[in-house]
């Protein structure tokens, strides 16, 4: 199977300034362009929806451009396109792959086809929430396993709590909010003990992020597992979070019943343009890897320096232990012009951060050592 080339979450304004291929930043330790870094954006620093802080790619923009001359037709032929590429890449069908405004639509879809009264749902506590959120709206019951002491998905527990009445169970990797993973072997292992009556749902939003070997992704085995659905984003590593666009990749089958709960014409032409200019640029991917786990990297040596916990993630975000209910934490960085992640109630002391560009990182760090000093980090 070909290399993964693409790629969710955050209803976006505006999109950001055009970058150029990477940035220059010695003092963080990677370079991977000669030009100048882009001026800062006005207003707040974005470090909370796990966005990339470098928008869509010249190219994508360029694209987004062009599609505003065919913006009064129905973007039909722009979809097959998009779809045909997807499904080149994955070395599957063409009605394998299913379209969604959001990789958060593929979830909906996912929880509307297979979940309803006396269904359940199981999921990891805590992970991206908007399965369970919707499976409330179909009166479907939520069951949440509680990860392990390492952060991991607890598999066996989440295996042993499917019983005759699960609908949908959700495995999220990377998991949102900890960014860890599950690697390959383990999600084969886990797929084939749960019931083909149950659909498994292996949310990929943070897939290209990752860099550890033992890790894959769960498309590969999509050709014996009938029941799995696998879903990615156009939203991290490519910058389009506020242009809305996701997609599934399932057997035929499931992806009939997916598509059926599809709304009419819900992708948008400037998408669909910028998502085929995207993957037709080889180097975007591995310089937008390279240029934001750079940064993340950084940002985990300086955690390490002032010897504070936090969680090794494969992700563009990070978990840190700031010792004390987060509230009044992420209160005090807004406070400062700096908006960090939620609360998540299972992880009350725990701050998601999102890697952004290497002066707005040090903005953070900056923050964090002023809002939690040395005598209130973590043990």
């Amino acid at each position: 199977m070909a290399n993964d080339a693409f790629t969710r979450r955050s209803f976006t304004g505006a999109i950001a300034a055009a970058v150029g291929a990477t940035l220059v930043d010695r003092s963080l330790g990677k370079s991977a362009a000669e030009a100048a870094p882009p001026a800062p954006e006005p207003g707040p620093v974005h470090l909370s929806a796990n966005e990339n802080p470098y928008g869509p790619s010249d190219p994508a923009l360029r694209a987004i451009a062009e599609s505003a001359r065919a913006g009064h037709r129905y973007p039909d032929e722009a979809a097959t396109r998009v779809r045909k590429a997807i499904a080149s890449h994955h070395g599957v069908a063409d009605d394998q792959i299913v379209l969604g405004c959001g990789s958060s639509q593929i979830l909906q879809m996912a929880d509307a086809a297979f979940l309803g009264p006396g269904k359940r749902v199981i999921a990891a506590e805590p992970t991206f929430e908007a399965v369970l959120a919707y499976a409330a709206v179909m009166h479907a019951d939520p069951v949440k396993v509680a990860q392990t002491k390492d952060f991991l998905h607890d598999l066996d527990a989440m295996a042993a709590a499917c019983d005759a009445t699960t609908g949908l169970v959700y495995l999220c990797n990377p998991n949102n909010p900890t960014g860890t993973i599950v690697a390959h072997g383990a999600v084969e292992a886990f797929v084939s003990r749960i019931p083909r009556s149950t659909a498994v749902l292996v949310d990929e939003a943070y897939h290209h992020f990752v860099e550890d070997p033992s890790y894959r992704s769960a498309v590969e085995l999509i050709g014996r597992s009938p029941n799995l659905v696998v879903a990615r984003t156009f939203s991290k590593i490519y910058g389009l979070a506020g242009m809305r666009l996701g997609y599934a990749v399932a057997s035929r089958d499931t992806a009939r019943r997916l598509e059926e709960f599809a709304s009419w014409d819900n992708l948008n032409a400037a998408v669909l343009s910028a998502a085929l200019a995207s993957l037709s640029d080889p180097s975007l991917l591995p310089e937008r890897r390279r240029t934001l786990n750079g940064t993340r990297r950084w940002l985990c040596d300086e955690l390490e320096r002032d010897r504070r916990r936090y969680i090794p993630s494969h992700a563009n975000f990070v978990m840190i232990d700031v010792g004390g209910d987060v509230k009044p934490v992420i209160d005090t960085f807004r406070a400062r012009g700096i908006e960090v992640g939620r609360k998540f109630p299972s992880m009350p002391n725990w701050l998601r951060i999102t890697v952004g560009k290497p002066d707005e990182m040090r903005a953070f760090l900056s923050g964090l050592r002023a809002i939690v000093p040395a005598s209130a980090k973590a043990a």
